[in-house]
């Protein structure tokens, strides 16, 4: 993750509108955000800053301020998970095979093939198309 600050010259609206659409446009945009009293572009994410660079110079003057590893938030530190005592995983293991067992009775495997032979295709040769057939005729 990376956090990519550009300053960007542009005098009207549309420009602005245009660069906020191609850089949101890039692989591996998370966050776009724009200051308008610096004329700055906040750019997060796993980017190529050279990349959003070449593509906002088409649109007007662009220049790196400073490109930095973004701020990733605070995790919650987990709570410890209550220790298992082998005699209640004894008994756990006991249901489950139980549990295991009763599914099984309810549910027979039942076998996706047929039990029937297909029928072999044959052709019938009708004597009446033939011509070679019948010497008489």
């Amino acid at each position: 993750m990376k956090k990519v600050v550009l300053s960007l010259e542009f005098a009207d609206e549309k420009i602005q509108k245009k660069a906020m659409k191609k850089v949101s446009g890039l692989s591996g945009v998370e966050s776009i955000a724009m200051d308008l009293k610096d004329k700055k572009l906040i750019v997060t994410g796993d980017i190529d800053p050279v990349s959003v660079v070449d593509k906002l110079r088409k649109l007007c003057q662009t220049k790196i301020v400073s490109i930095g590893p973004a701020k990733e938030p605070e995790k919650p530190k987990e709570q410890p998970k209550p220790q298992v005592q082998p005699e209640d995983m004894s008994e756990y293991l006991k249901a489950r095979q139980e549990y295991y067992k009763q599914q099984q009775q309810l549910y027979d495997y039942y076998s996706a093939t047929s039990k029937q032979p297909a029928m072999p295709a044959y052709y019938a040769e009708s004597v009446e198309e033939n011509p070679n057939a019948c010497v008489i005729c």
